[in-house]
Order: structure tokens, then C-alpha cells, then sequence
């Protein structure tokens, strides 16, 4: 009668016979008798629009605490401008979800490929994809793709300064790929240039992953390091925050192979940590290894500039278990958000954003360190817009954290027991700084 609803009766009774049970809650006979809800949903009654909204303001709303943000470990609170919401919702951006049919998918099409154009200009690269979930995802994919691209090598050698987490993404996908992991020793905070020439001369390496700016933020020279690679056959990926490679070295500046990272940096809110963007982009020589999707300019039976999908025969749809990998779709709508904001900050924009981020973060560090409370954890390393410190006892990294906490500051992200690693964009205005010094001298 109601063909929508997906079970009837007679279903329902046909797969609990299948399953030999006895009922619908005899297959939650593992869950332990004191962990099942006995009674109804304690929930209030029904609202009309108009008190819903005021409920959710006033009752709920009411009880955040917004925090000037300091924090950063590979997601940042950069401004994003008020076109770049409204140009995401205009309807020819939203068509197909998945462009596989060019005619009614231009919008989309278009925005990935200006999307694709924009980001090999800032990493050097020759090749983008349409992104992929996340810049961990992203990193990770980068290996298993120059795992691939090497056929019989299968060891691969990462910074110990990568971010903790985008090191252990790579290890959950490693695991399955039979890939071999190995940690190329910090010195100080940055790689360890013996170590890593020391590991890579053992041979059968198919590619070095690294970072900068690193997980301390720390920039670091990696020159000299893709010639090393390459004279031994391996891969060199660098990984970096998108919007810092508007006014660093890009990637292919420094000889890598792959440049892949978070573009979350560019604009993108924070959202208690997503969505992200990750980005992966490489030399032409590997674009059929590429994972993930690629958009081609062409012109139509008339003439007419118009996209498509091209290189299709690397994705899923066509050549399931051999494609290059089994992503089926992408943070479609972040690739959208970070072509409008790249277009209206263009490259002065981009560049005015990480100076003042550095500006600010300069500003702070210095004003840390003359409150007596802190020191430089790595004081000889440069840095753009975070720094790792160290507390001066009795000051803990939780005391400071809390203290900066209960006054309106989210003062960073606690590395151990007496360390933060602090950051700055260009939201953190001379007051901010202020307050928090203030917080920080008192303690």
C-alpha cells in the first residue's frame, strides 16, 4: 500500500528467519540489559517555527563561549569574504553532483577546472586533481601513488615533523597497501639531513614525504633534497598549507614530484575541524596516476570553449578495482570555496593575508617571551605565522591553556606537558594580543 516504505511485515519476518531470530530486539541481545533505553525519548513537545528559533538563540546559543582563536596545527581562522557564500549558492555552480554528463555540468566542470588552474600555480605542478577529502587523505594518497608509480618499491620514508595526524592517516592506509613506513629522524625541529641520506642510500626507497611549513611551523630548506631523491630513484613529496605557498618556494621550485596538503587556509571556516579541502597536484609525468578526478578544456561541436572530464580511465566508474584509486566523489563544494576566494584575493590578496599573519604572529612571540612566562622551543628556526613554546615553571602548557580559556582565548594547542604550539592569522588584531599578554603575566 505504501510502496516507499522499505520493509513489510512479511519482509521483516522473511530476514529475521534468515538471521535465525527471533524478533527486531533479539538482535540486540549483546547490548548489556543496563545500556538499553527502557522508556521514551525525553524530548520536549512540539514548538512552532518562531519559538523553535528563539529556543535554539536564546536557551542554546546563549551558552557558547566564541574564543579569539590562537590555535592552528594544520587548520587556521582566516577572514573569508561575504561573495564568496553568496556566489557558492548561485544555481549554475550547483548542478550534477557527479559531471559525468558535460552537457548540463559546465558550471561545475568550469569551477574545478579554474579550480585545478589555481592550484598548480601556487604549488609549481603541472597537473591538479578536483581535490580529495582532506589534506591527510591527500598526503596519504600521494604515497600510495608514488608506491604506484614505482611498481616494485615499496618503502617509504616520512619526516618525524609531519603532523601527528597526517602520519597516522598515512600509516592506516599504508597498512593496507602493504607499504613500508620508516621515520626519518627531527634535528631540533626540522628533518635530519644526515638521516635522511643515510636512509635513503640503503636503496629500494619509492618516496620521501616532508613538510613545510613543518608541524612546529617551521620553514624548512629543503634544498638539494628532490636531487638526492631522484638520483635514487625515489619520489619526493613536500607537503604544506595551501595558502603559505603564496609567498613561499612552491613545491615545484624545490624539485618535488607531488605537492599535496590542507587547503583549508584559504578561507575556509573552521567548523570544530571541517570540512577541509585537500589538495594533490604533480609533475605530468604521473597525472596517469593521479587519483581522483580531472577537468579538461575543450571546445564543442560549435565551437564554443566548454569542459569535461578527462583522463577517465584512471577513476572507478570505469575501471573499478584498477583505477587508481576507489574515491568516488570530493569535497566538490570546498573546491568551489576555494576557487571564489582565490579570485577575488588574487595574488597580492593572498600574500597581504600570510604577511599579516606574520606580522601578528611576530608580534605575539615577542611579547610572549618579555612576560618571562615562556621561551622559544626551537629559538634558531624561522618561522611564518605559528611557533612552538615553553613554559617556564611553575607555568604548565594546561595552566596556560585554562587561563587563556577562561578569559575569551583559545591560546593554542598543547604539544606536552610544557609546550603549545601557538598561531596567528590576520584576525588577531593588536587587542587580542594584548589580552592575551595580559592573561599570560598573570599567571
Amino acid at each position: 500500500m505504501h510502496r516507499y516504505l522499505p520493509h513489510t511485515a512479511d519482509d521483516i519476518a522473511a530476514m529475521l528467519e534468515r538471521c535465525h531470530a527471533e524478533s527486531l530486539e533479539s538482535l540486540y541481545s549483546d547490548v548489556p540489559e543496563e545500556l538499553r533505553l527502557k522508556g521514551g525519548y525525553d524530548l520536549p513537545g512540539p514548538l512552532s517555527e518562531p519559538e523553535l528559533e528563539r529556543y535554539f538563540k536564546k536557551e542554546i546559543g546563549s551558552a557558547n563561549k566564541p574564543l579569539v582563536c590562537f590555535a592552528g596545527a594544520g587548520m587556521y581562522y582566516h577572514y573569508c569574504p561575504a561573495a564568496v557564500s553568496s556566489l557558492m549558492s548561485r544555481s549554475e555552480f550547483l548542478t550534477a553532483y557527479t559531471p559525468y554528463q558535460p552537457e548540463i555540468s559546465q558550471g561545475t566542470l568550469q569551477y574545478i577546472f579554474e579550480y585545478q588552474s589555481m592550484m598548480c600555480e601556487l604549488t609549481g605542478m603541472d597537473v591538479s586533481n578536483a581535490s580529495m577529502y582532506d589534506g591527510a587523505t591527500a598526503t596519504a594518497e600521494a604515497v600510495v601513488m608514488a608506491v604506484n608509480a614505482s611498481k616494485k618499491r615499496r618503502r617509504v620514508l616520512v619526516s618525524a615533523t609531519l603532523a601527528p595526524a597526517v602520519a597516522q592517516v598515512i600509516a592506516t592506509y599504508a597498512s593496507g597497501a602493504h607499504i613500508t613506513l620508516e621515520v626519518i629522524a627531527e634535528d631540533k625541529g626540522v628533518t635530519s639531513r644526515k638521516d635522511f641520506e643515510e636512509m635513503i642510500c640503503a636503496g629500494d626507497v619509492a618516496a620521501v614525504v616532508v613538510a613545510s611549513p613543518n608541524y612546529y611551523g617551521i620553514l624548512e630548506d629543503y634544498e638539494g633534497y628532490a636531487d638526492i631523491c631522484h638520483e635514487h630513484k625515489a619520489l619526493f613529496i613536500v607537503n604544506s598549507h595551501a595558502t603559505t605557498l603564496s609567498v613561499l618556494r612552491s613545491p615545484g621550485e624545490l624539485g618535488a614530484d607531488i605537492a599535496c596538503g590542507e587547503a583549508q587556509s584559504l578561507g575556509m571556516p573552521m567548523n570544530y575541524g571541517g570540512p577541509g579541502l585537500g589538495y594533490l597536484c604533480c609533475k605530468r609525468a604521473l597525472m596517469r596516476k593521479l587519483p581522483g578526478r580531472i577537468v579538461g578544456a575543450t571546445k564543442d561541436a560549435l565551437g564554443r570553449r566548454s569542459f569535461v572530464l578527462t583522463l577517465q580511465a584512471r577513476e572507478q566508474h570505469i575501471r573499478r578495482q584498477k583505477a587508481t584509486s576507489n574515491i568516488c566523489s570530493n569535497q566538490g563544494i570546498m573546491t568551489l570555496h576555494a576557487a571564489i576566494y582565490m579570485s577575488l584575493m588574487g595574488a597580492d590578496g593572498l600574500a597581504r593575508v600570510n604577511r599579516l599573519s606574520a606580522e601578528a604572529a611576530h608580534a605575539l612571540a615577542d611579547r610572549m617571551l618579555s612576560t618571562g612566562k615562556v621561551v622559544l622551543k626551537y629559538p634558531d628556526r624561522p618561522y611564518l605565522n605559528e611557533f612552538a613554546i615553553e613554559t617556564v615553571a611553575p607555568v604548565t602548557a594546561d595552566s596556560m591553556l585554562k587561563a587563556l580559556a577562561d578569559n575569551g582565548i583559545l591560546g593554542g594547542v598543547r604539544l606536552t606537558e610544557n609546550s603549545v604550539l601557538v598561531a596567528a592569522t590576520e584576525m588577531c588584531t593588536p587587542e587580542d594580543i594584548d589580552h592575551y599578554i595580559t592573561v599570560l603575566n598573570s599567571l
